[in-house]
């Protein structure tokens, strides 16, 4: 178990090459508040001078401190191979290769260093010092000493030193595979003690807390620690540990350690002859070394997985980083295809990357014509924006100064196409819609399918600009493709339409249905033959049934001087105008309405300005204008049901060949076309200023993580019991 300790101190060699804190190694943590001896605690157990002294805040910066145990022979060994002269040395991390033999010089490199960093008043910085000691006389330990807390800012410290120092503490002793070393001086309460509270607000349990109490010698007459010592106070699980560390005047004085740790042997067989062998400066050695070790043993399996773990997710950055280019012709030449093969891909919907967020590419297209598209046209009202008194002003203005017999087909006419014209408007949103959901693809490509564009920031702006610009010239192609459709419904009104046809035969039978019930509604004193004429002028009883289609057609021709176009004979139900026609068996009567009102007009001596209001709202419409209009209105609604039928059918057929087909089709040989060129190379493929950086940072770390994996893998099972 005695290799476990170098192991880590390995690891920590390895992981401060590349800087980074990813992985927690187990290390004990030395905290305390200011003056309680830690610095004096740690430099007993290093049995040299090497730390900084002095009153105030002296520790300023984290100072990592791995004491390294040589055996005699290791000794002469490395010290022949690199010229040092003496025992023991030391190597600071910033200063790479170059070894101290003179521990003064190493506190005044420690000195200097925490001035460089942290000014040269009261300051403290959270950049650790990195310092190796190599000694037969000290065990394996890995040791952190921290800056003192404090209450009270003094000199050019910032007035939050407090909560700096505490977060600084925070840092270090939440690493769960920390041991944390808890500080106090035995003049204090230990009730009172920072340390302790500190470490219990991360160690609940206490399971990796250890107490030092420290100034045994200087407690006041008439009192001891053998309650603080045997934990009657505050119990604490890994043990309490009494030491007595040099005063100020020995430290003046150069008091060596070793003198000073035979004193305080003495003192503890005098003091507390019956804890003497459990306390002191050595025995403390010896427990931190044999806890450090435990707890590697415990931490390594789990430390194992996490190297092995971070190292596949850096391999797996760095290959998403790419190798430096080579050959740039074929690596564009790649980069082209790979792009256009994706966004064909995701249109098609068998792209690797399936979006699960939302609707993307090929799926979100056909929401937008089955569902967005689709829906809108169904909330199209065939007969929006047209009111009875338009269809009637309609039929009137189609007339012309002739009283009409039969509804005019040029008022039908003119009607349905303003009403189909209404869907134009939803037909183009279809084609903007589809067009912004092809950039999005372009951005989707972008993010999750080819990650090397974003190597080459001035190739994706390239690409994303040839892409856009294909899709902006393909825009107003589709645009006048969809208008067009639109036109062609509007060129032609194909009354002869089948479902047109099936739905005016159906409407012919409507009619007679409710001409059979106002009959019947009809008051008793209302002569029947009135109410009821045939074309003839003979009467029809409710009963009988209409003369044929033939006939009255036949009866019509006579009145059609009035500009209408004579009626073909036919013998189906979907001739509409047949219908209409047979709707004016009643004309006479209805004729005879509206006539009075002028008459009695012209006898009560005014005249009536028919300018100023062609169709009064306010009044009544006759039977024959509520029928007239209402066929109008039923026709319109019949025939723009199959336009809008055609269009919801037909417009995405068009976006799909116009635009998404020819686009798919087109954008590889656009690209190549537009940026394969031997002028462009070098500008399209230059990287991003930070990713060779990024490359560079990963491949370190990666190196870092797999010598990490090789140093623990050479740890034998039986090293570890």
């Amino acid at each position: 178990m005695e290799a476990l300790i170098p192991v880590i101190n390995k690891l920590q060699d390895v992981f401060n090459t590349v800087g980074a804190d990813i992985i927690q190694l187990p290390q004990i943590v030395v905290v305390g508040t200011q003056s309680s001896g830690k610095s004096s605690v740690l430099e007993s157990l290093v049995g040299r001078d090497l730390l900084p002294r002095g009153t105030g805040i002296v520790t300023r910066r984290p100072l990592i401190l791995q004491l390294v145990h040589i055996d005699p022979e290791d000794r002469r060994k490395t010290s022949e191979e690199n010229g040092i002269d003496g025992e023991e040395w030391g190597k600071f991390l910033h200063t790479k290769n170059k070894i101290y033999t003179d521990f003064e010089e190493i506190r005044q490199e420690i000195e200097a260093e925490t001035e460089r960093i942290s000014g040269n008043n009261k300051g403290i910085s959270d950049e650790p010092i990195h310092l190796k000691i190599f000694s037969p006389h000290v065990v394996n330990l890995t040791l952190v000493d921290l800056p003192g807390i404090t209450k009270v800012p003094v000199g050019d410290q910032p007035k939050d030193i407090e909560i700096q120092i505490k977060e600084l503490i925070l840092k270090y002793i939440s690493n769960p595979n920390s041991i944390i070393l808890a500080v106090t001086a035995a003049n204090t309460d230990m009730a009172t003690s920072e340390a302790l509270k500190v470490a219990r607000e991360v160690d609940t349990d206490g399971r990796r807390t250890l107490a030092v109490v420290t100034k045994l010698d200087l407690m006041d007459a008439g009192t001891d620690a053998m309650d603080v010592l045997m934990g009657r106070v505050i119990p604490v699980k890994l043990g309490i540990i009494g030491v007595v560390n040099r005063s100020q005047l020995d430290i003046n004085q150069k008091k060596l350690v070793a003198d000073s740790i035979r004193d305080e042997y003495a003192f503890l067989q005098k003091k507390y002859p019956s804890l003497a062998n459990r306390n002191g400066t050595k025995y403390l050695a010896r427990t931190l070394n044999r806890l450090l070790m435990h707890h590697i043993r415990d931490c390594l399996p789990e430390l194992k997985t996490r190297i092995n773990v971070l190292a596949a997710q850096y391999q797996s950055l760095l290959n998403s980083y790419g190798e430096p280019v080579d050959d740039k012709s074929s690596t564009l030449l790649q980069l082209i295809t790979k792009f256009a093969a994706e966004y064909c891909h995701t249109i098609e919907g068998t792209a690797k990357y399936i979006e699960t967020a939302e609707l993307c590419g090929g799926a979100r297209i056909c929401y937008i014509f089955h569902e967005t598209f689709g829906r809108t046209l169904e909330s199209v009202d065939p007969l929006g924006g047209l009111t009875t008194i338009d269809v009637l002003t309609a039929i009137r203005n189609a007339t012309g100064p002739r009283p009409a017999l039969f509804v005019p087909e040029v008022s039908f006419e003119l009607l349905v196409k303003r009403q189909v014209k209404r869907l134009e408007e939803p037909s183009l949103r279809c084609v903007e819609l589809v067009h912004e959901e092809m950039q999005r693809i372009i951005q989707h490509c972008s993010n999750y399918s080819t990650q090397e564009l974003l190597r080459f920031p001035k190739l994706h702006d390239a690409i994303v600009e040839v892409v856009t610009s294909l899709l902006r010239k393909r825009l107003p192609v589709t645009n006048e493709m969809v208008h067009n459709l639109v036109a062609i419904e509007l060129a032609y009104i194909n009354t002869k339409h089948p479902d047109f046809a099936d739905a005016c035969g159906l409407m012919n039978n409507n009619i007679e249905e409710q001409r059979r019930n106002r009959m019947r509604d009809l008051p008793a004193g209302v002569p029947r033959d009135k109410s009821f004429k045939g074309p003839g002028g003979q009467s029809l009883s409710p009963t009988d049934h209409p003369p044929p289609e033939s006939e009255v057609a036949k009866a019509a021709a006579g009145g059609s001087q009035s500009g209408s176009v004579p009626e073909q004979t036919d013998s189906g139900t979907g001739n509409w105008r047949g219908m209409l026609k047979r709707g004016e068996e009643n004309a006479a009567g209805d004729r005879a309405m509206p006539q009075p009102h002028f008459a009695s007009s012209q006898q009560k001596g005014y005249a009536v300005n028919l300018l100023d209001v062609p169709v009064p709202v306010s009044r009544k419409l006759s039977a024959r204008e509520q029928r007239d209009c209402e066929v109008i209105e039923r026709l319109i609604k019949s025939y723009f049901l199959i336009v809008r039928k055609n269009i919801q059918d037909s417009v995405p057929k068009a976006v799909m060949h116009f635009l998404v087909n020819h686009v798919k089709d087109s954008l590889q040989s656009e690209l190549v076309g537009q940026l394969y060129k031997t002028a462009l190379l070098n500008d399209l493929l230059t990287e991003s200023e930070d990713m060779a950086q990024r490359r560079n940072e990963a491949a370190d770390m990666l190196k870092a993580l797999q010598k990490a994996g090789q140093v623990i893998a050479e740890i034998r099972e039986t090293h570890m019991w």
